[in-house]
Parts: structure tokens; C-alpha cells; sequence
């Protein structure tokens, strides 16, 4: 790549929905986005409105914010409240609303809570107040893992008792795996994520096409790289084909990145099961931190209530993040649930499908076509 500009090029744009027409002129097609970058270049830049109307485009689990459960929030809360304690997480985690509030409130009733950029900055706290204890909110998938992972071998290797990491890392295949077993959602194919496969190369995917029978195009986060993706999807179907095939080969290897795998199988195992928002529980779907580390795991150093909470009634996150219904379904969207007061995790982070949606202006546009098709 040289400029971004070759990735949303008009003309070029123009002859891929072209094809796209063609190829799926002979039937209806839904393909979904894991990964909620993909979700915000679709909102952002209209382009599930270019495409033809027999192709629909579903939202997907891979907002790492989003996957989160309440319970696992309220934990975090308990931390940031005890004495003596500098809560650190990313600043998207600071407005995810839990039983008793976010942390940004809890920051607001006295807690010292403090957004930070990397696990490595937290860790600097933690040696600059060494009569503190520093814990950090490990969130996200594969993609920030080895970051956490690096951070734990840091730590102990500097011998930096203050500090300890409360994980919270989900990886990826088990929510696709939870998707593809739902009996409430047809699909056709998949958006792989970009940014997890950058780290885990793209064969985790093979058991797509080849348990289920579905095609996978792990795809980049431009325009075009979507609509190149959704245009080799429908030539794997008018082929015949079904497998995995790497859109954005421009940084993803085949391999993955082999050093962040390997930081990660050292420093971190896999848990029994997480909660995951919207999906249940899911089997080996999270990253725990390992034995050895076991001084650095808040986990371990801090007793936690461990409380399962529900999920609000009147957020429909759980079928949004599943696919089952687009965002402006939900009856909270757009009235008790905006980014200034959110009631679900998918309206809290950028990459949440809710906030997208609403930061780009679709709801009055979806509930304008509504009424045009209901002919009010």
C-alpha cells in the first residue's frame, strides 16, 4: 500500500459493486463482519448502502469492548475501589456500565481510576508509585494479548510486586464457533477479522469451511478491502469453492506473527470459560494469566465477588452482537441508549455496532425507509 486513497477509489469502488451485481444476481446472500472495524468502515463510509439489496451484511462478535460481560465489570469496580489501588484500563473500558456504574463514576465518587494507552505504561505507574498497587483491565482479543503478555514477562523480570493484570482477553474462534451453532442465524459466508489474524495468521479459521461448510476472506479495513472481500466471496459460491483466502495479504501472514504466539503461549493459558455479552458461556474462549505469573494476576491477589449479572432487559445487546437484529431494532437505540448514556456495551466503544450506527447518522435514514415501505 502506498496511500490510503488507493483503497477508496471511486472508480475502482464502482466496477467492484458492478461485479458484485453480477456475481449475486441469481440469489440473496448474508455475509457477516466479525470484527467491529469492519462494522465501522461499513456505517462510516455507506457501504452497505452501495451494495445490492440481495446482500446483507451482519454484525459479528469482534468488538472487544462489547463481548464483556456486566459481571466481569462489576470485578473491575471492586478493584478500582480498594485501598491503595491505581485501577489503569484502556478509555473505552472507563463508559462500559455495569451494576453499580462505570468506572469513569466510580472515578467520579473518589476511586483513582486512570486511562492508559498500553499495559506498559501502567506498569511505569506501578514503578513510580511503589506504595501503590497498580492494577491494569487486560481486554480485547488476540490482538492486544501479546501486549499483556509482554508486560507479565516485563514485570517479573524487574521484579515489580505493585503491579498485577486483571485478564480479561477473549480469543476469537469460540464466539465464530458460537455463531455458526446458533439455529437463529443464516449465513453465507464470513468477513474474517484483520487485526486478530495479523497475530494468529488466518488457518484458526479452517474449520469455517471445513466443519461448516462456509467461506471465510479475512479482510483489511478500507473500503475497498471490503468490498474486494464480499466480491471473493461470491466467487468462492458461483465457484464452488469453500475455504479460507486472505484479502488483506498486504499485512497478514498466513502464520501470523510467530513471536507474539509465542509470548503468548508462555505467559498466558487458556480459562475454562468466559461469559461472553450475548453468547453464554463459551468453552476455552478466554486467556487467563498463567501459573507462573500468578503474583502478577489480580485474580489471585485480590479476593473478587465474582458475581454473574444479568444483562439489562431492555438492551438488546446479546442479539445485536450475534446478528439477529440490526442496532435501530432494539426499542433503547436512539432514546435511553446514546453514547452520552449508554445502557449496553455496543453503544460504549467505536467499534460497538450501536455506537457506529448512531455516530453515523442511520437511524433516522433506516426509520425514514421504513416508513416509505410501510407506505405511511
Amino acid at each position: 500500500m502506498k496511500f490510503v486513497d488507493e483503497f477508496r477509489d471511486p472508480a475502482a469502488a464502482r466496477a467492484l459493486v458492478r461485479s458484485i451485481t453480477e456475481l449475486s444476481k441469481d440469489g440473496d446472500y448474508a455475509f457477516m463482519e466479525v470484527c467491529g472495524g469492519h462494522t465501522h468502515t461499513i456505517y462510516r463510509h455507506g457501504l452497505e448502502h452501495v451494495l445490492p439489496e440481495n446482500i446483507r451484511l451482519v454484525h459479528g462478535p469482534g468488538c472487544p469492548v462489547c463481548v464483556i460481560p456486566m459481571g466481569r465489570v462489576a470485578d473491575a469496580m471492586h478493584l478500582a475501589e480498594q485501598d491503595g489501588v491505581i485501577f489503569t484500563t484502556f478509555g473505552d473500558m472507563m463508559r462500559v456500565p455495569g451494576s453499580r456504574g462505570s468506572l469513569l463514576e466510580a472515578k467520579a465518587r473518589g476511586a483513582d481510576v486512570r486511562f492508559v494507552y498500553s499495559p506498559l505504561d501502567a506498569l511505569k505507574l506501578a514503578v513510580e508509585n511503589p506504595q501503590r498497587h497498580v492494577v491494569f483491565f487486560a481486554v480485547g482479543f488476540e490482538t492486544t494479548a501479546p501486549s499483556t503478555a509482554l508486560t507479565l514477562a516485563r514485570a517479573k523480570a524487574l521484579g515489580v510486586e505493585n503491579f498485577s493484570v486483571f485478564a480479561n482477553h477473549v480469543t476469537i474462534v469460540p464466539p465464530i464457533k458460537a455463531i455458526l451453532d446458533s439455529p437463529d442465524l443464516r449465513l453465507d459466508g464470513f468477513l474474517g477479522p484483520g487485526h486478530v489474524s495479523t497475530v494468529v495468521g488466518v488457518r484458526p479459521y479452517r474449520f469455517v469451511p471445513d466443519v461448516y461448510r462456509k467461506p471465510l476472506v479475512v479482510a483489511g479495513f478500507e473500503p475497498l478491502d471490503i468490498l474486494a472481500s464480499v466480491h471473493m466471496l461470491l466467487q468462492q459460491i458461483t465457484q464452488g469453492r469453500c475455504e479460507v483466502e486472505n484479502q488483506y495479504s498486504r499485512i497478514v501472514r498466513p502464520e501470523g506473527n510467530p513471536a507474539a504466539l509465542a509470548l503468548m503461549a508462555g505467559d498466558n493459558g487458556a480459562a475454562t470459560a468466559l461469559r461472553v455479552a450475548g453468547l453464554g458461556f463459551i468453552s476455552q474462549s478466554a486467556l487467563k494469566v498463567h501459573r507462573d505469573y500468578a503474583q502478577w494476576d489480580a485474580e489471585e491477589r485480590f479476593s473478587l465477588p465474582g458475581v454473574r449479572v444479568a444483562d439489562p432487559k431492555a438492551c438488546q445487546c446479546g442479539e445485536v452482537l450475534k446478528g439477529v437484529i440490526k442496532p435501530w431494532e432494539c426499542k433503547v437505540f436512539g432514546t435511553a441508549c446514546t453514547p452520552e448514556t449508554p445502557i449496553g456495551t455496543c453503544m460504549v466503544s467505536p467499534e460497538g455496532a450501536c455506537a457506529a450506527y448512531y455516530n453515523f447518522g442511520r437511524l433516522h435514514r433506516e426509520t425514514a425507509l421504513m416508513v416509505a415501505r410501510s407506505g405511511r
